[in-house]
């Protein structure tokens, strides 16, 4: 691990923190089963999570654990390493206990539990150094069980990351109340664009329509905020995804390009 990347690990758990604390709601579209549905296919179902033993690398607010629940898992895992935890703390207070487990740990100290699966949503991506947390994701799950992780992929992003990542390297440093300034006025951007995607087919048209346009203002801005705050992100390749999982130990690996702009793998523990 270079020293870079051992700076950005810490700064990167911190970011989530504070951001986690900020967003702390998890509603309509956004934490719902239907969104859920749209998250895990074409692989699973929400149907496929009932009765199953889950556990949630990198939890945030606790929006997919709340997916999970609803869609009848009959426990579920969840880690959090930054000051998030606190918020899924308030968030699933309620069901801790027969129904969750908090861990607020790193994602490599996920406790043993013969899981049927281990999901990662939008997390793997921001770990400098991700082979542990597969790692652990295999010896943890049963035989059989199931791996499931969503990353930002590199595929079909050229235009987008050309102007995301240099800009990336000034705002991951911005205070978060100027980030979210600037987050409003970039929504507005992203809402005349999700408009216009209804009417041409621009680059991820698919997803403005079906998941963009479906959010209210401070879901569309969450997803600009995101974008911008974390100190490390990686946009992953179709072969560097698959070789995650394939490093560990998983077999069958798939891989499905979401919306056009990220990577959906899946893999077996056989």
């Amino acid at each position: 691990m270079t020293d870079q990347h051992t700076d950005a690990t810490p700064r990167t758990i911190t970011d989530f923190g504070d951001q986690w604390q900020r967003f702390r709601d998890n509603d309509g579209y956004y934490a719902s089963n239907e969104m859920f549905a749209d998250i895990v296919a074409p692989f699973l179902t929400p149907a496929d999570f009932e009765n199953s033993k889950v556990a949630e690398l990198g939890s945030g607010s606790g929006r997919i654990v709340g997916m999970l629940l609803k869609a009848g898992a009959s426990h579920v895992t969840a880690v959090e390493p930054s000051d998030a935890f606190y918020v899924l703390e308030e968030n699933l207070g309620k069901a801790e206990g027969e129904q969750v487990t908090l861990i607020h740990d790193t994602a490599e100290r996920l406790p043993e539990g013969e899981y049927d699966f281990v999901l990662s949503i939008g997390v793997i991506h921001h770990i400098p150094e991700p082979d542990p947390a597969i790692a652990r994701a295999f010896g943890c799950l049963k035989k059989g069980g199931r791996v499931l992780i969503w990353l930002y992929g590199k595929e079909g992003n050229s235009a987008y990351l050309s102007v995301v990542l240099p800009l990336r390297k000034i705002t991951s440093r911005l205070p978060d109340w100027t980030l979210m300034a600037l987050s409003h006025i970039l929504t507005a951007f992203l809402s005349v664009y999700a408009a216009l995607c209804h009417v041409f087919p621009l680059p991820m048209r698919k997803y403005m329509r079906d998941v963009i346009s479906r959010y209210p203002w401070r879901h569309r801005m969450l997803t600009v905020f995101d974008q911008l705050n974390p100190e490390y992100a990686k946009y992953y390749a179709r072969q560097e995804a698959e070789a995650l999982l394939e490093r560990a130990g998983f077999a069958d690996v798939q891989s499905f390009n979401r919306h056009g702009y990220s990577w959906l793998v899946t893999g077996t523990k056989a």
